[in-house]
Parts: structure tokens; C-alpha cells; sequence
């Protein structure tokens, strides 16, 4: 091969590379232009659910929704989500009648993740750290609307056993 090719196919090189940096430039730069910030979009949209764990990239909140319970104190709904609750296991982790095992009580009216419907389903919908898996998907939205429905039915005991033994 002489100096000749291999200059030439060099420059043909370096030309192609040099095309295809300028063409990714300038098509990340249209995009972005003319768009508004994430804060100016979402000004008016109340922020999603946060915890210990939540990483909102550039400190930005994504928006979140106000859920509703549209089963809230339907005895039916109640009775189908405790009969989902032992069909999908839940009492494998979270205890007969949810008063706990390997997972937490959901019985004793004290939730990690906050007790509100809205934020018991984010819980069972969408998962959370240290253990709960997301079941959104496998028991949709009206499956796990039923299971929260249940879980607000359940009786708080008169006496919880994980009480804290320092009495101070």
C-alpha cells in the first residue's frame, strides 16, 4: 500500500467522523432549542411521591397525579382484595390478614411509605426499596385499587406486637 492510499483513506476517514460529530451536534441542539425548563413546565402540577430513596435527576421532581380511590369503602372490593391478597402471595412476605412476617405489618396502621390510598397504591403499584416488588403490572390498576381498598378495611389491633421497647 503506498502513502498515497493511505492518506487518502485517512482523510476520508477523519471526514466521515468529523460529518457525523457535526450532524449529532446539531441535531442535539434542535432539540433542546426553544423548549422551557422542567420547573416552568410543571409550575402548576403538584409533585410526585418522594421518599428516602428517590433520586430526581437535576433535583427536578417529576409531576405526579392526585389519586383517588374509586373503591374506597366498597365492602365487595374490600372482600376481592383480600381474596387477591392470598392468591398473589402477599401474605407469603406480609403475614395472614397482613400483620406481618418477613414484611412489614399493614395492619397496624404505621406505613413506611405513607398510609394515604394514593400512596398505598404507589406502594403495591409501582414497588419500593428494600423488599416490594412493583405488582402494577401483573394485577393492573382496578386489582390493586382492590387491595388497598382491603388493606384500609383491615382493623388496627388494640395491641401491636412490634412496639418499641424503649419507653423513654
Amino acid at each position: 500500500m503506498d502513502l498515497r492510499a493511505v492518506t487518502t483513506m485517512c482523510h476520508t476517514y477523519l471526514t466521515r467522523i468529523h460529518g457525523i460529530s457535526a450532524l449529532l451536534t446539531l441535531s442535539t441542539l434542535a432539540a433542546c432549542g426553544g423548549q422551557s425548563g422542567p420547573a416552568q413546565q410543571t409550575a402548576a402540577l403538584p409533585a410526585g411521591i418522594t421518599y428516602e430513596s428517590h433520586l430526581a435527576a437535576g433535583g427536578n421532581v417529576p409531576p405526579g397525579a392526585a389519586l383517588a380511590n374509586p373503591k374506597s369503602g366498597n365492602s365487595a372490593a374490600a372482600k376481592a382484595g383480600e381474596q387477591m391478597f392470598s392468591a398473589m402471595n402477599c401474605d407469603g412476605c406480609h403475614g395472614g390478614g397482613g400483620s406481618g412476617w418477613v414484611g412489614p405489618s399493614l395492619a397496624d396502621g404505621r406505613w413506611r411509605y405513607g398510609g394515604s390510598d394514593a400512596e398505598i397504591f404507589s406502594s403495591i403499584y409501582y414497588g419500593r426499596p428494600k423488599g416490594m416488588p412493583a405488582f402494577g403490572g401483573t394485577v393492573g390498576i382496578d386489582g390493586v385499587w382492590s387491595l388497598v381498598t382491603y388493606l384500609k378495611s383491615l382493623p388496627i389491633p388494640a395491641d401491636v406486637s412490634t412496639e418499641a421497647w424503649d419507653t423513654d
